[in-house]
């Protein structure tokens, strides 16, 4: 009989009393984590301080940021199985650096943000918390503006204790049987039309940016009637090069003659310059041409990783797609203009939850004889004004036109922030203008597709606070302010599945009211579990 050689049993280190790890997954591009480092210092900082008041010790189980999933691995062979573990982010993060870890680690588990805008720290938390719902993970969570106050303190002492943390969730219910209405009958009547014609959502490169949580199996999305054209963003980067600077220039000039202004610069390094919005329009015409190739219903561009190394940011593009007036887009011979007079839905970073969504969006809102531009946003940060705690709602780079009160008049074009986008391109920012919308998200959770639904309201603020906040997070970006209807802060924090949501505007409430509930008949006739959200009509 032959002998092998054995790998050695699997030692990890035994956990001490009254002490808690800390680990913070990080990006994947060394500039974010350098320059988001020094905030990130000062949460923990807080955080362990906050733990030494309950007695506790906390014990960091690496340096720096864990920047891959390889370095994740490793540093869990080093904190034990069955110590309580606390995530701590500060700044956008790629789930997958530490979700094979936390799959497997046998302790109690808490995630923790802090409540601030500078850094997308809190964008991070709900990405990593979607992600631990999708698998399956049992966690609990946590945020704060300084680590000091009452909520948070006795959330931490409850976790301490139990290893949960109890928050108040009772703005959500299940979908009721819906009555027979216009509406209803709607919703059900395309629901029925996706899944006998069915759909193609295509999506250039799965997994943007490490959000597990962005990715829908094929065994959840196709009894939606929703399939994948899995493209490559070789591909697009490839059709760019065959695009005539002529049609980027002619694209241009559409936009100019709209009344959209570019701030340029000379040195491309930090400046946009018209190169750089050169090669996103060549994008935005080849997108178009290879989306009517494969008979695509809605398309995705991850962007990060890959082909920022290659072109200026997809923003742009992403924005011109969801709009229905854009510069015009024929097929390669001149004989066709592609998607005319409407949008070609977009779902930013590639995120399927969102592709779902606007695909819905967009058909509802078309049947209906609404503006179908819809947009994703990330939940990236709010504050009390007045009466109200207003959300700061911001996308990476670009909303629809007709998301601003004038258009493309009130659309500018910005650098990209140098940070994550070395190539630069331009984005599309302004403010969105106020009025009725519906929010939602679809997300996984019990190996099940469910779909949360509500109703909001975009405000107008003093231009003086709506630059305040803007300067708060990143100036270049669009800016929604939103009050949630019937949804405190802390409740939406609890409940919410994703690091970004869902927008759509409706002319006033009561046809916001209406929308909302065909969305929700079409989603549940879809299969997907509906749930509502604060003040809802049915």
């Amino acid at each position: 009989m032959s002998s092998y050689t054995l790998p050695a049993a699997v030692e990890r280190p035994a956990a001490e009393p009254d002490t808690v790890y800390l680990i913070a997954s990080g990006d994947l591009r060394p500039a974010a984590n350098q320059a988001g480092w020094p905030t990130q210092v000062a949460v923990e900082a807080a955080i362990t301080a906050a733990f030494a008041e309950l007695g506790w010790t906390v014990r960091r189980a690496h340096d720096g940021f864990i920047s891959s999933q390889r370095m994740g691995l490793e540093v869990f062979k080093t904190i034990p199985p069955d110590a309580p573990l606390v995530v701590a982010e500060a700044v956008w993060q790629y789930s997958h650096h530490v979700l094979a870890g936390l799959r497997t680690h046998r302790g109690p588990l808490l995630t923790v943000a802090n409540f601030a805008g500078d850094w997308p720290g809190l964008v991070g938390l709900l990405g990593l918390n979607a992600g631990l719902t999708k698998m399956g993970r049992d966690y609990a969570t946590l945020w704060s503006v300084d680590f000091t106050d009452s909520w948070f303190t006795s959330g931490l002492r409850s976790w301490i204790t139990t290893g949960t943390v109890p928050h108040d969730t009772s703005h959500v219910r299940d979908l009721p049987a819906l009555p027979p209405t216009p509406e209803t009958d709607l919703g059900r009547a395309l629901a029925a039309q996706l899944l006998a014609d069915k759909a193609i959502i295509g999506v250039f490169d799965e997994g943007c940016m490490g959000m597990y949580n962005a990715i829908i199996d094929d065994e959840l999305l196709n009894p939606t009637g929703i399939y994948k054209e899995r493209l490559s963003q070789s591909a697009l980067w490839a059709e760019m090069q065959h695009v005539p600077t002529a049609e980027a220039d002619a694209a241009f000039d559409w936009l100019t003659a709209h009344g959209m202004t570019f701030r340029f610069g000379t040195d491309e390094t930090t400046a946009l310059t018209r190169e750089q919005v050169q090669w996103q329009l060549k994008m935005y015409i080849a997108a178009l041409r290879i989306a009517d190739d494969y008979g695509l219903d809605a398309i995705g561009i991850q962007y990060q990783q890959g082909l920022k190394d290659l072109s200026p940011a997809s923003d742009l593009a992403e924005g011109l797609l969801n709009n229905a007036a854009r510069p015009p887009v024929t097929t390669r011979d001149g004989t066709r203009v592609l998607w005319d007079g409407a949008p070609l839905p977009h779902f930013n970073e590639a995120d399927e939850g969102v592709a779902v969504d606007a695909l819905v969006t967009n058909r509802i809102w078309t049947a209906m004889g609404l503006d179908p531009a819809t947009t994703l946003h990330d939940v990236r940060w709010g504050e009390t004004y007045g009466d109200d705690f207003v959300w700061v709602w911001e996308i990476s780079g670009s909303v629809p036109a007709s998301h601003f009160a004038t258009g493309y008049a009130e659309a500018e074009g910005w650098r990209q922030d140098p940070v994550y986008f070395p190539l630069g391109g331009s984005t599309i920012k302004g403010i969105c203008k106020p009025g009725e919308v519906v929010w939602s998200r679809v997300f996984i959770q019990h190996g099940t597709l469910h779909a949360d639904l509500g109703r909001a309201s975009a405000v107008s603020l003093p231009a003086e606070e709506s630059q305040r906040r803007s300067n708060a997070t990143t100036p270049a970006w669009p800016i929604m302010h939103a009050v949630l209807h019937g949804v405190t802060r802390d409740q939406f924090m609890a409940r919410h599945k994703a690091n970004h949501l869902n927008v759509a505007y409706a002319p006033d409430a009561a046809t916001a009211d209406k929308a909302l509930i065909a969305k929700a008949a079409m989603l549940s006739a879809l299969g997907i579990e509906v749930h509502l959200c604060g003040d809802v009509s049915v």
